[in-house]
């Protein structure tokens, strides 16, 4: 009986001692994660098909102003002008500031109400034109904020081109052909007094001139019913 034991215990001893020297198996190297598959983005939105100029008439308190608009060298930034110009929005807009300088100076203008989305920025080194006298032009804060405000240009305004001082620059993108004198008569016209936000002193009109209408002149027309904004 006490052999018996004696045999059980040492077989239970030599089964633990072989098992404790038994070559553990390796561990299972985790399986590679496939790289993440990110979806192609859409391409970009391809500039609009415009004629190459676009003649607007834009009907002021103070006369006529027609300005041409180059439709294949600034194509996302006329398009957008002749929105508001389509949809109605520039009638009874106004030209409020005058900003008068040593070399000229220009006169801006802005739509009322909602406004359409914010458009890409077309810097003249992209376009290729430039801020001279009757050169017409977006008006921003930042690069890509652009909408339903323009300026006119008088005299040589060309710091306002993409260049070393401002590498971005204002988006030029059309050239008044009728109108300088009124556009002269808006800027030299009476300054309000009152106190405006930093270095705008000084420029705004005390009777700000209302663009009674604005059209196009030369047959051409909108791509597409023109909606305006909620």
């Amino acid at each position: 009986m006490r052999r018996h034991f004696l045999l059980g215990v040492m077989g239970l001893v030599g089964a633990g001692l072989s098992a404790c020297f038994q070559s553990p198996e390796p561990p299972k190297k985790p399986e590679p994660k496939k790289p993440a598959v990110m979806p192609t983005p859409p391409p970009p939105p391809s500039p609009p098909v415009l004629p190459e100029i676009t003649t607007v008439a834009l009907e002021t308190t103070k006369g006529e102003i027609v300005v041409e608009l180059y439709g294949k060298k600034a194509p996302i930034t006329v398009a957008n002008f002749l929105r508001y110009v389509d949809s109605g929005k520039f009638e009874n807009a106004t030209f409020w500031r005058a900003m008068k300088s040593y070399k000229g100076g220009f006169i801006q203008a802005t739509a009322e109400g909602h406004k359409f989305p914010p458009i890409a920025h077309e810097s003249t080194k992209m376009t290729g034109l430039s801020h001279t006298d009757g050169t017409i032009s977006m008006a921003r804060y930042d690069v890509g904020t652009a909408s339903n405000g323009f300026t006119i240009s008088v005299g040589d305004m060309t710091y306002m081109d993409a260049g070393k001082d401002d590498p971005d620059g204002f988006a030029a993108f059309g050239k008044v052909t009728k109108g300088m004198d009124v556009i002269k008569k808006i800027l030299n016209g009476k300054i309000t007094k009152e106190k405006f936000e930093s270095g705008w002193d000084g420029q705004m009109l005390a009777e700000p001139v209302k663009i009674l209408s604005a059209k196009r002149i030369d047959g051409s027309k909108p791509p597409a019913p023109v909606t305006t904004p909620d």
